[in-house]
């Protein structure tokens, strides 16, 4: 048997993965850290200049940092504890939550930590300075982890245990004492706190269910429902998969024949509008009788 073969290297769907988002996260890290250091101060200033997160590179429109910020490091200990943290928060909530959601989550939690801290740096000048990390969005990840699973045990400074469900608050506390208090000791606090914030607001928003969907999912279904290049596939696809399902058909005279764009505006369109509303099991017996023979007309082409 490969090992691509094994039950553990696949996912839901069946597809051979090489490995889990987690680690692949942890490799890229490490892969842009020797980049980063690779030519010594040279290389190493240069990937601070346009990947570190600063308000002075957002005022020249590098609007990528908000993405790249997250995997650069300061130095080798700030990677390593910060892939420490990744490899023990990440591989529980990657099975829970699924690759494509795990990944969401650290992203958008790194996103937001990093729009929460170029803010601060615009309110307070001393917190302006460039920032990177993992940090943000692992906060996000730790945020979610104790939130979804609150009886677990957690170890504070990797010693001192502590339930999840107590950790999160205690977190949260002591980020934003350290925001208000810390001076000049180049750590991203509001980077931290905004992750945390992320991570905490993805579950309670419910975006960590399978079901659930995105903001930017909706955004996309509106932008589909309103491009006139889609609406008429977008017709034929509700009509074939509401006529798919099985009820029973009463043979009774066909509507009366119309133009075809006006028979699907004023009796198709309706229709499907009620299933999108309130599902297929909602239509009466003569609103089936009308998608059949909307669906006969377009199989006729």
């Amino acid at each position: 048997m490969g090992l691509a073969d094994r039950h553990y290297m696949r996912d839901k769907s069946g597809g051979a993965l090489a490995i889990p988002m987690w680690m692949a996260l942890l490799i890229v890290n490490v892969l842009v850290f020797f980049a980063q250091n690779s030519q010594g101060a040279r290389s190493y200033f240069a990937f601070l200049e346009y990947g570190a997160l600063s308000v002075a590179g957002l005022k020249h429109w590098m609007l990528w940092q908000f993405v790249t910020f997250q995997f650069l490091h300061a130095n080798l200990t700030h990677l390593l504890f910060n892939l420490l943290t990744l490899w023990s928060f990440g591989r529980p909530l990657e099975m829970m939550l699924g690759k494509r959601r795990f990944l969401t989550l650290y992203l958008l939690s790194g996103f937001v930590g990093g729009v929460a801290q170029v803010l601060l740096g615009l309110l307070v000048p001393q917190f302006d300075g460039p920032t990177v990390g993992a940090s943000a969005g692992i906060c996000g990840l730790i945020a979610a982890f104790a939130l979804l699973y609150p009886d677990s045990t957690l170890y504070l400074f990797f010693v001192i245990p502590f339930r999840a469900a107590y950790f999160l608050p205690l977190l949260i506390v002591v980020t934003s004492i350290l925001l208000l208090t810390s001076g000049k000791d180049h750590v991203a606090h509001g980077a931290h706190l905004g992750g945390i914030l992320a991570g905490v607001a993805w579950v309670k928003l419910g975006w960590y269910q399978e079901y659930a969907r995105m903001p930017w999912d909706l955004l996309f279904d509106w932008w589909h429902q309103r491009n006139p290049l889609r609406a008429r596939d977008r017709k034929r696809a509700m009509l074939k998969a509401a006529t798919s399902r099985r009820w029973r058909r009463a043979k009774s005279a066909e509507p009366a024949e119309l133009p075809e764009e006006e028979f699907i505006s004023r009796q198709v369109d309706p229709i499907l509008d009620k299933i999108s509303a309130h599902g297929i099991q909602s239509l009466t017996e003569e609103e089936k009788k009308i998608l059949e023979a909307a669906r006969s007309k377009m199989a006729k082409r």
